[in-house]
């Protein structure tokens, strides 16, 4: 069995709708390295898109989810409950920011998440409308993509989106957009296109993900609460790629000194499990009838195993100080090389969720091309990147926050040659 023989066998199989990054198949993978089925050894700089926070397979989340297998695997929840769905749910009513009573669901996926986010709003609020911003990514369901910032990929050949979805553009300073533009934009949109007391939420991520990792600027951020209070609209943050450590704070939110709420979460709470929530506050969450919320395979008793332990490991091993120590290190190695790397237009983002935008050298034109040399330039030196950003202009680093020391330098050291390189070459 090799990686080429099983592409084969992929593209025969699989509908192409399905995209793949790289054409290296697993075989094991351990913490933050993978194996493929050919043995070859690759430092993993994407952790399943922000999924792995605690690395592959980490000992606590396997003995937890073992534990869970001798117990029973599924009961489904609105049938027969169980206990440790209540106590991740208490864990999560704490642990999200906001000072008042919090209640939790559990589903399945991040694109889950946003969609019951959006209908607990709307059933709090007995409003319709949804405010999201250009380059966010919500998901690739109806509603999740409508409110996707971005057309290609996620929303060609579908055919018309979910109705009252209204995009405003994203505050990115380095692109010609300012906080002021975009409150103008928002302003000229409630005076020309939708009544602000027909809104029920504006949905953010804290820092943008597919979008490019550009952070939501602080004083944007107040002013998105300030007018969600004014015109009694909910503020939903989407905080399925940026929760559970990722950014030096178990969620991202913590850094503005203001509250969402409602909060989605996915990804890093299952440390490789699938399971999502969405927790807010308790007289909003309540607002659905029983049985308007749930699923079948919601809070499966695996995930939500997962998910305590998850909680457990990020604790024990102060992996928020982690997150902050190891993206301090990789920022400075990336602020050495813009002399030697004139591409390089901004290296950017909180605590370990990271990345490093190109440009043609000296100009602000996005270098897409630049961009994925570098990523593939870097995949065959055995490190796994990511590109992101509406222009693909940019890479996303996220390693494991648990990546070993001497692991995490290898990989420093072969982006630096990476880098080198395909500057040298330009």
């Amino acid at each position: 069995m090799d990686n080429q023989a099983l592409a084969v066998r992929r593209s025969d199989a699989i509908s192409r709708g399905v995209g793949v990054t790289t054409s290296v198949y697993a075989e094991r993978a351990e913490n933050a390295e993978i194996w493929d089925v050919e043995g070859r050894r690759y430092i993993d700089f994407a952790a399943g898109i922000a999924v792995v926070n605690t690395g592959h397979r980490h000992p606590k989340v396997m003995a937890a989810v073992r534990d869970q297998l001798d117990h029973f695997t599924h009961t489904c929840h609105q049938v027969i409950p169980y206990e440790n769905y209540i106590r991740l749910a208490e864990r999560l009513n704490d642990a999200v920011p906001g000072d008042f009573p919090k209640k939790t669901i559990f589903v399945t996926t991040g694109a889950e998440a946003v969609e019951n986010a959006v209908k607990i709003a709307r059933a709090a609020t007995n409003r319709s409308a949804v405010i999201a911003f250009t380059g966010a990514f919500h998901g690739r369901t109806f509603m999740g993509m409508t409110l996707t910032g971005k057309v290609v990929p996620y929303k060609t050949g579908f055919g018309a989106m979910m109705p009252d979805v209204f995009h405003v553009p994203f505050p990115v300073a380095l692109h010609g957009t300012t906080v002021e533009d975009t409150l103008g934009v928002l302003d000229k949109l409630f005076k020309a296109d939708v009544d602000p007391n027909r809104v029920a939420a504006f949905i953010v991520e804290p820092v943008q993900g597919e979008g490019g990792f550009y952070e939501v600027p602080r004083a944007f951020m107040a002013k998105l609460r300030e007018l969600a209070d004014k015109h009694g609209i909910l503020l939903i943050a989407d905080e399925v790629q940026t929760g559970f450590a990722r950014t030096g704070k178990l969620f991202a939110m913590e850094h503005y000194g203001v509250h969402a709420d409602l909060t989605t979460m996915a990804k890093g709470l299952g440390g490789g499990f699938p399971i999502a929530a969405v927790t807010g506050r308790a007289d909003i969450m309540d607002a659905p009838g029983p049985g308007g919320l749930g699923g079948t395979y919601g809070g499966n008793p695996i995930g939500i195993a997962a998910g305590n332990a998850v909680l457990d490991v990020i604790e024990e091993e102060a992996l928020c100080a982690r997150a902050d120590q190891l993206g301090a290190r990789l920022k400075q190695r990336l602020h050495s090389l813009t002399e030697a790397v004139p591409q390089i237009a901004d290296i950017r983002g909180p605590g370990f969720m990271n990345a490093v935008e190109f440009n043609l050298p000296h100009s602000t034109t996005p270098n897409p091309d630049f961009t994925n040399k570098v990523r593939l330039r870097a995949l065959e030196k055995g490190l796994i990147l990511l590109t992101c950003g509406v222009h693909g202009n940019v890479i996303r680093f996220l390693a494991p926050i648990t990546i070993q020391d001497d692991v995490f330098a290898e990989a420093l050291d072969i982006l630096e040659t990476t880098l080198r390189e395909c500057a040298a070459e330009a």
